[in-house]
């Protein structure tokens, strides 16, 4: 039986789950909140695998979960409000362990021009 290591990056206002270990086949979920301020609503998980550069899996705000080109079947995300949320890999393998965190970021209106 394999167990599968997660760890985390933790920074100064921006807290996570800092290290789990799960047996294959189970969920890991990792727990993320922030202490920046109601205007940092966008969240964005990470993932780094040993020997590989850092990847983003998913991007969330409390209405939306963007997982570009990684699969709903194997992430989730949750972000019940703009200072929680939640990073879910499920079915674990051996292949799974590396350094998973969290970043946020301030809403910014890209649609808009002055001119």
């Amino acid at each position: 039986q394999w167990c599968v290591f997660l760890c985390c990056q933790l920074a100064h206002d921006v807290n996570q789950t800092p290290i789990l270990w799960r047996k294959q086949g189970d969920d890991a979920t990792i727990h993320c909140n922030h202490t920046k301020g109601v205007n940092y609503n966008q969240m964005y998980w990470y993932r780094q695998l040993p020997g590989e550069t850092m990847k983003l899996i998913v991007f969330t705000t409390t209405t939306k979960n963007d997982f570009g080109d990684f699969s709903k079947d194997k992430f989730s995300a949750t972000k019940p409000d703009v200072e929680t949320g939640t990073f879910t890999v499920k079915n674990l393998v051996p292949e799974d362990k590396g350094l998973y965190f969290c970043a946020v970021s301030e809403h910014s209106d890209t649609d808009t021009c002055e001119s």
